[in-house]
């Protein structure tokens, strides 16, 4: 059954909409952008700025063209003229590319685009004014066409912020940011972590709350998440560009890393709270001059070219978003500094309050799973959450070199506890798939990262069978072997 048909709630047709104030991500080629929809914003996209205030009402997946004024306006499909395009050579032996095949001047195109001819009626001028269009191959007629649409066109798509989306758009744009965590790395994590509706998991990591986010929307609203941050507060750029609504965030806990020994020594109390919202308090403040100023930079960086595989960074871009939320902003501008200081106390108290709320959901050591996913050691993290995870629960650790989930391994095996144990790494390649041209392309990736995964176990059970299980591996092996890791192959088409 549905769990939408089981909850009262019949979808509406609205949702698929899009509302002032949804995040969506914009689309153009391979290169993508999270932002949030509001009238009269000015966004920047592929050295082009334009507004959004056309695309709300409009279904999730339409396509736009940039006009004049910076205007979106629908895109309507037509049938791509193939009779006048198939008047093509043999081979391309004998074209020069000695750049005077062109006619047209960049003097032309200035004055095409001056006199508002959109950028297909350029295109095809560019056809007609080239001397060797015709002699080139019909495979290289498409490329030709396909490289100048890419330039002189402006198709914007409006796309329904997912995992798979967020993560590609992370990985292209900044894998710095998440870890250099691929995004079908990702999916085996969800798979492995068995993530659902109604769950108790706790997750670790430090991927700008993508890793987060996606767990999230696996469970659609259904069940609870421990959040343990390091630092002063967890990090949810990524969980906030999935645009959930607020019922999603009732089940969403976190729990300060630094309290997590005192909590399994038995020594935790609420006052060891007391101290910390001055410091969380002071953090937001700052934080909020922090995304402000990359905000501005960010203006000025949008200028630059937008490549799939570049290095820009996406977090300044997202951070924007958070950045002009009028809730973080309505005490500062609006209320004087006595409303102000009221409302950072509100917020103290309540985020206390949830810090005592996962204390006492983690007291209860009855976690359905558990994922880490950080830039530090897994071996120290692993072994003190296991703690809070019920037996036959799974556990999935990721991390970018197979050297630490090595260690953690070994150290797993010496603590028992635990079982199925398996270290993998999924290889992808990318597919071009069209008609007679279907191979692999040549740039692939270089690593998506290592995972540990295995399944909780009572531990006193273990120990009886310690003796025979020393023997058994006696028998098998005098060596003491090191898992290696297990290659999944995972391809993936794309025109």
């Amino acid at each position: 059954m549905n769990i939408m048909e089981g909850s009262g709630e019949p979808p509406h047709p609205g949702d698929h909409c899009i509302h002032d104030g949804d995040f969506v991500v914009l689309k153009r080629e391979d290169v993508f952008k999270a932002v949030q929809v509001q009238r009269r914003k000015k966004v920047t996209f592929e050295k082009q700025w334009f507004y959004l205030d056309n695309v709300i009402g409009h279904s999730y997946g339409s396509t736009f063209e940039v006009t004049s004024g910076g205007s979106l306006q629908p895109k309507k499909k037509k049938e791509e003229p193939t009779s006048d395009t198939k008047e093509a050579g043999t081979d391309n032996r004998n074209i020069i590319d000695d750049g005077k095949s062109q006619k047209l001047t960049q003097d032309d195109i200035k004055a095409l685009k001056d006199q508002g001819i959109k950028g297909e009626e350029i295109v095809q001028q560019l056809i007609e004014n080239s001397t060797t269009f015709r002699d080139k191959t019909e495979f290289a007629q498409d490329k030709y066409i396909k490289k100048k649409k890419k330039k002189y066109e402006a198709i914007i798509t409006i796309l329904k912020p997912s995992t798979r989306i967020l993560s590609i758009m992370y990985y292209a744009r900044e894998p710095g940011k998440i870890n250099h965590m691929r995004y079908d790395t990702l999916a085996q994590m969800l798979t492995l972590g068995n993530i659902r509706a109604g769950n108790k998991m706790i997750v670790m990591e430090t991927c700008s709350g993508l890793v987060l986010g996606a767990m999230m929307e696996r469970m659609g609203g259904f069940g609870s998440i421990i959040q343990l941050y390091p630092g002063d507060g967890p990090v949810r750029v990524a969980t906030t560009c999935f645009g959930f609504p607020k019922s999603f965030f009732s089940g969403l806990y976190e729990f300060p890393l630094n309290k997590v020994e005192s909590l399994l020594n038995g020594t935790f109390s609420a006052e060891m709270l007391s101290s910390e919202p001055k410091d969380s308090a002071s953090l937001e403040e700052s934080n909020g001059a922090v995304e402000e100023k990359q905000a501005s930079e960010q203006d000025n960086d949008d200028s630059m070219a937008e490549a799939p595989e570049s290095n820009n960074p996406e977090e300044p871009e997202v951070m924007e978003i958070v950045s002009q939320d009028p809730q973080h902003k309505e005490p500062k501008e609006k209320g004087s500094k006595k409303d102000y200081m009221q409302e950072k106390q509100r917020k103290q108290e309540e985020q206390r309050k949830r810090h005592l709320e996962a204390a006492a959901m983690l007291r209860e050591r009855n976690a359905d799973g558990l994922i880490v996913a950080s830039r530090f050691h897994p071996t120290p993290l692993l072994l003190s959450l296991l703690d809070f995870v019920a037996p036959s629960r799974p556990f999935v650790v990721y991390c970018q070199y197979k050297e630490p989930l090595l260690e953690c391994y070994t150290k797993l095996r010496e603590r028992g506890g635990v079982i199925n144990l398996r270290l993998s790494e999924t290889w992808l390649r990318n597919y071009q798939v069209l008609p007679d041209r279907s191979h692999p392309k040549l740039l692939m990736s270089g690593g998506g990262g290592y995972l540990l995964s295995g399944f909780t176990v009572v531990l006193d059970n273990l120990r009886a069978d310690t003796n025979l299980k020393s023997s058994m591996s006696a028998l098998e092996s005098p060596k003491t072997e090191e898992p290696a890791p297990k290659k999944q192959k995972c391809t993936e088409s794309g025109s």
